[in-house]
């Protein structure tokens, strides 16, 4: 029996048995249970807020994960804790014993602006972790909080108790919100009066957003998964079906497409987030500015940048989101595991100063909000103009909107330009060294900006693989294969986004990198130097596509080789050899077409795969 990659704290073995010889097999009354208990300590996390202002108190999460990303509390050590600035009420070191799970350190705060970075290390000095990166400004723009928005318990077809899920995402991934999704053709009255319940007590404005919801989860020809949020508790569950709920009582509230739903809450506190997992959202048609305010394209199901492309098309002006959709009860800290899930889980970043249900409502209506892979990658996005135009208050699209002039706008902004010309200003702060960014204009890349440039080259290679079979289940596309090199060999091979340990990255000889490896709309990969930078060929071998490319044809230019799939392909690019910088500061200027709407989307991608 091969057991669970998620700690669990009652995995019931299912027993039935055959007392008559009548092929009625019977459940026993009484089920046997494991718990399942994390493994070994693997890797350390040093977990920061993102923004803050100077002498504003923050806090610090410290954990250690399994080598499946549990938790762990099989742990007895002292660490010591060192940073780049001078941290008011930072200890010089921490002791973790057996059976605790996290060291949270309250109260820190930094005197001096700057950029925050902590480290964690072993009794001989050695690194253990360094946290995400804490920008520490002086004055002006908001605080970022991050969230995990998206997630099941074991009451619908998830991983221990929704008090477990609210706890975990709170006090083990270290999140500032969070609310519980349960498909609604599983939520029954009883059980979303508990949800209610527990956002109520879970709920400590400043500290802690637990946000009432469900995710409506009607088919695709009936608009495909929508998750729901309610400023307030004890809102009426409007739900797809009754599919698995046996008491109908309430089957008068049903919403069984997704136009119903949007009627049944234009008149209520809240808002609706379009998502992609079992049953995709269709944004071409089924959408309502007024209630759906976003468009989910990551979660530990993949990437989907498709559906806000879909909402580009079709003019919404929508904002971007990133959840993780986990079925194992790690809210924030969704690690894919085992299975077919193929991405981790993602996070959504709110900017606002208000930690609170109106808050976060008000950073999704009006879009101030970005989306990442699961890293707490600080991401500034402004534009300015020469001379002011006018800021909308909502979409002037959907009815009279009240406006006011301004001439510097940010992430998620609706504006209509005075000016002919705008300039984008970009601050991106990475957890790992970065890669490029990618700023469009719609589906339309615009420009690329990377922190090196090709003179920087040199022989490192980058070969990644990525798409999916389509937009519905069963989207996982198999790139087990092999990559050879003729006339030349590999060094120090580095996975990109294998989350599998059982499904490892392996260097059979020098000549010879082979993988097993699945994608899901996400990207997976592998950087390596080379012996010799120019000499030989790069043999690649998978079961969606074969390649040969000689070595020398490496540059500067991703070289990209599709193959049959929803962006299904090959991409090579050459790297320099040593580490690029993590930061980047930058400007654009771009022309303002007054006859056209410009939908300016930036794309994050670190080295070691993440994204904003």
């Amino acid at each position: 029996m091969r057991i669970q990659t998620f700690a669990e704290h009652n995995f019931e073995l299912l027993v039935l048995a055959n007392p008559f010889a009548t092929r009625d097999y019977l459940p026993l009354p009484d089920q046997p249970t494991l718990t399942m208990h994390p493994g070994p300590p693997v890797y350390w996390r040093a977990v920061l807020p993102s923004a803050r202002q100077v002498g504003d108190k923050f806090r610090l999460g410290l954990r250690c994960d399994d080598g499946w990303g549990n938790p762990s509390d099989n742990i007895k050590a002292r660490l010591g804790l060192s940073a780049n600035l001078e941290v008011q009420g930072l200890p010089e070191s921490v002791a973790f014993e057996p059976g605790q799970f996290t060291q949270i350190l309250e109260s820190l705060s930094v005197k001096e602006p700057g950029i925050l970075e902590i480290r964690l290390t072993d009794g001989d000095g050695t690194q253990l972790a360094r946290s995400n990166p804490l920008v520490i400004s002086d004055g002006g723009g908001p605080r970022h909080f991050w969230g995990d928005m998206h997630g099941q318990s074991k009451e619908t077809v998830g991983t221990n108790s929704a008090g477990d899920y609210f706890a975990f995402a709170r006090d083990m991934a270290f999140l500032d919100a969070t609310s519980h999704q349960g498909n609604d053709f599983q939520v029954s009255t009883e059980f979303w009066g508990e949800i209610c319940d527990l956002c109520e007590r879970f709920d400590e404005p400043g500290r802690f957003t637990a946000m009432p919801g469900y995710e409506w989860s009607g088919n695709t020809g009936m608009g495909g998964d929508r998750n729901v949020y309610f400023a307030k508790a004890g809102e009426t569950i409007r739900r797809s079906s009754h599919a698995m709920i046996p008491d109908i009582s309430d089957i008068d509230n049903d919403c069984n497409t997704a136009d119903d739903l949007f009627r049944a809450l234009i008149d209520r506190d809240a808002v609706v987030n379009a998502h992609v997992g079992g049953r995709y959202a269709d944004m071409r048609r089924y959408h309502d500015g007024r209630v759906e305010k976003s468009v989910e394209i990551h979660s530990a199901w993949g990437s989907f940048e498709w559906i806000l492309m879909d909402s580009f098309e079709m003019n919404h002006r929508i904002g971007i989101v990133a959840n993780s959709d986990g079925h194992k009860g790690r809210p924030g800290a969704s690690h894919p595991g085992a299975s077919l899930f193929g991405a981790f889980g993602g996070l959504t970043c709110f900017l606002t100063d208000d930690l609170s249900r109106a808050g976060i409502m008000e950073c999704w209506r009006s879009r101030h909000h970005y989306a990442t892979t699961g890293a707490r990658i600080y991401l500034d996005v402004k534009a300015g103009f020469d001379q002011p135009g006018l800021i909308f208050a909502t979409d002037p699209a959907l009815g009279e909107a009240a406006s006011r002039p301004l001439s510097e706008i940010t992430m998620g902004d609706i504006y209509c330009a005075a000016s002919d010309r705008v300039q984008l200003d970009l601050k991106i702060v990475g957890t790992s060294p970065l890669l490029r960014v990618d700023v469009f204009d719609g589906a339309r890349l615009i420009e690329s900006l990377r922190p090196y440039g090709p003179g920087d080259l040199g022989g490192r290679l980058r070969l990644t693989w990525e798409g999916a079979r389509g937009r519905g289940r069963g989207r996982a596309l198999n790139w087990d294969g092999v990559a050879r090199l003729t006339g030349n060999e590999f060094l120090d091979p580095q996975p990109i986004n294998f989350w599998n340990p059982n499904r490892a990255l392996r260097m059979d000889d020098p000549t010879c990198i082979a993988w097993q490896s699945i994608t899901t709309g996400n990207f997976a990969g592998f950087h390596a130097l080379l012996s010799d930078p120019d000499e030989g060929d790069l043999e690649i071998e998978t079961g969606p596509l074969i390649a040969q490319i000689p070595v020398a044809d490496l540059g500067f230019e991703d070289i990209f080789i599709p193959t049959v799939g929803l962006g299904a392909g090959l991409r090579l690019m050459r790297l320099p050899e040593g580490d690029t910088p993590s930061e980047m500061t930058c400007s654009l200027t771009l022309p303002v077409d007054g006859a056209d709407e410009s939908r300016l989307f930036v794309r994050v991608t670190q080295m070691d795969g993440h994204q904003a």
